[in-house]
């Protein structure tokens, strides 16, 4: 168990080795792919391989949450329809559906979700930087 609420399952379809970092990507849910940057040592360390199975982990606080597709340097964004907004004092949380059984949980301020007229229903996209997700292994 880990406490991240983004947990999507995909097989690895690349892994781009660098010097000492390289970039993993996960096909997911919805036919959608997650872009990982991760350590070398941590690549190896997982016994990862094209075609195996990994999880995309990211916990709510790192997804941002965006109205419309942004050209941005963030490699991962995904488009959704809001499941639900649970407002809090300063921060809510937003429910993305991304494709059916899949979502993202983003923590965003409340100021944030007035800002954007987040509402359920509406349409919005998940934003998240590659260095922001974790991989996981069974």
């Amino acid at each position: 168990m880990i406490s991240a609420r983004n947990q999507l399952k995909g097989t690895i379809t690349g892994i781009q080795e660098g010097a000492v970092n390289g970039i993993v990507k996960l096909a997911i849910a919805g036919n959608n792919t997650v872009s990982s940057t991760i350590s070398l040592e941590a690549i190896h360390s997982l016994g990862l391989k094209t075609g195996g199975t990994a999880y995309a982990v990211v916990k709510a606080t790192e997804v941002m949450i965006a109205d419309e597709k942004c050209r941005i340097s963030a490699r991962n964004q995904f488009a959704g329809t809001i499941s639900s907004i649970e407002p809090g004092a300063v921060n809510c949380i937003v429910k993305l559906d991304i494709a059916p059984d899949a979502g993202i949980t983003s923590t965003i301020t409340m100021e944030a979700c007035r800002d954007l007229g987040l509402k359920v229903g509406g349409k919005a996209y998940a934003v998240i930087k590659a260095t922001s997700v974790m991989i996981a292994v069974d």
